[in-house]
């Protein structure tokens, strides 16, 4: 190739290379505008122990430890140094909205329930309307049954009484390992 002929060929790679790089910064302009419509699937986080108005309503003073542990679970942070105070804490981030958390914690005296502190919670039914699951159908279902729907279920059985030798424990137990000769 003579001189005269890659000085020409070179002048549009050139120019074309200066385009190639002035249309990186246009570019990243139009790669944010697509990320924001085409993102990832990002998943709800959900932590900790959801305790809603309900919950916090059974909630009475003078409860014992295990019945407050049975209506709210098992709290989630308890400390060797406030062993008086239970704290219940709660986040859900969500993709599109904002992260959401609160907090109840709950004052014992001795063995029994003094009082409650809580950041404003949710019902059950707003706390599920939140929840924005593809699965869910758009109304919540009622969580209650009605007396006429208790009614369309059978009695449960009771228990047949069992004899006193059944319960007895046998006097005789067989050797855990076979005799030697």
């Amino acid at each position: 190739m003579s001189d005269i002929q890659c000085r020409s060929l070179s002048l549009p790679l050139v120019a074309l290379a200066f385009a190639g790089l002035a249309g990186c910064s246009s570019f990243d302009g139009a790669s944010s505008r697509v990320a924001g419509i085409i993102s990832p699937y990002r998943i709800d986080v959900v932590q900790g122990n959801v305790v809603t108005r309900e919950q916090l309503a059974i909630l009475k003073p003078g409860m014992q430890r295990a019945q407050v542990r049975d209506i709210l679970g098992t709290a989630l942070l308890t400390s060797v140094f406030h062993a008086e105070r239970w704290d219940y804490v709660f986040t859900l981030k969500q993709q599109g909205a904002q992260p959401q958390s609160r907090k109840v914690t709950v004052f014992f005296k001795g063995d029994v329930l003094e009082r409650t502190e809580a950041d404003g919670l949710p019902s059950e039914a707003e706390f599920v309307a939140t929840l924005k699951s593809p699965f869910l159908p758009g109304s919540v279902p009622v969580m209650e049954a009605s007396e006429e729907t208790l009614k369309k279920f059978p009695l449960p059985s009771k228990p047949t009484a069992l004899s006193a030798a059944a319960l007895a424990a046998p006097a005789d137990y067989p050797p855990l390992e076979a005799a030697r000769p």
